[in-house]
């Protein structure tokens, strides 16, 4: 259920949403668990940034860029600094929306495993949604790495996957991984659409849920029965955080409240 001011009753005009925001919208107001928004434009510019995570994923998905774990991890060193522990350190008197650019425009640079991955996708669609001067002032000290270490990304943690939406990052555990190869223990991966997802972990791609574990199965320890698993855990940023700072350019629509209606339309 999706409330906004205390309201449920919200009405969208024709061409309003795209197909992808009105799935996603329709998949939340049909919940049952309630998801609260202080105005139209924060919900507006959630359903926006995941559209924007999708096409991240599916630009990074295309850049070339190669599967590597912690220790084998490169950048471009016009743009990063490599650390001791396989960290992207953004660059003096680089500017960050040029640095996350270039990931996706010089992707054969650049080497790193599936969580580091997730993290890119996540700060391009920010990037994509929000004034890029604003983007530059939010995160002008970037630092790269996993998922659990981006705190400026404002993560939230649910659990229920079956609540998951496009642009949630999700993860299948794969419990009888080998300890000497540890990066077959899961894969992070983007939820996309038609139930697909995209993971950058052992050439996986954009592919079905099956498929990476099939994947993870054929990476398991000798005679093991347990099957590698879609964990109920899940996480998405707080978009509500970045909402105020949204692109200027994109088009505004039209909002407007009578009674215990809301109806949006194209401006």
């Amino acid at each position: 259920m999706i409330l906004i001011e205390g309201t449920s009753n919200v009405a969208f005009g024709e061409g309003t949403l795209s197909e992808s925001e009105l799935t996603i919208y329709q998949k939340k107001k049909n919940s049952p668990i309630e998801y609260r928004y202080d105005s139209v434009d924060t919900l507006l510019f959630e359903l926006y940034m995941r559209t924007q995570i999708m096409e991240s994923a599916k630009e990074l998905n295309k850049a070339r860029v190669y599967f590597a774990d912690f220790k084998k991890t490169l950048c471009n060193p016009m743009y990063w600094h490599l650390t001791n522990h396989g960290r992207f350190q953004l660059n003096s008197g680089v500017a960050p929306q040029d640095a996350i650019r270039d990931i996706f425009t010089n992707g054969s640079s650049y080497a790193f495993e599936c969580s580091m991955a997730v993290v890119v996708v996540l700060y391009k669609a920010l990037l994509e949604s929000i004034d890029p001067r604003q983007f530059d002032i939010l995160f002008a000290d970037l630092l790269l790495f996993d998922w659990h270490s981006n705190s400026k990304l404002h993560l939230i943690d649910r659990t229920c996957n079956e609540e998951a939406v496009v642009g949630d990052v999700l993860y299948f555990e794969n419990p009888d991984f080998v300890p000497s190869v540890p990066w077959w223990k899961g894969e992070n991966v983007v939820l996309m659409e038609n139930d697909l997802f995209y993971g950058h972990g052992h050439g996986l791609g954009i592919t079905s849920g099956e498929q990476v574990i099939k994947v993870l199965n054929n990476n398991r320890m000798i005679g093991s029965t347990k099957s590698a698993f879609l964990s109920d855990r899940y996480v998405h940023p707080d978009f509500s955080c970045f909402a105020e700072f949204q692109h200027r350019l994109r088009e505004k629509p039209i909002i407007a409240k009578v009674g215990d209606w809301i109806y949006v339309r194209k401006s």
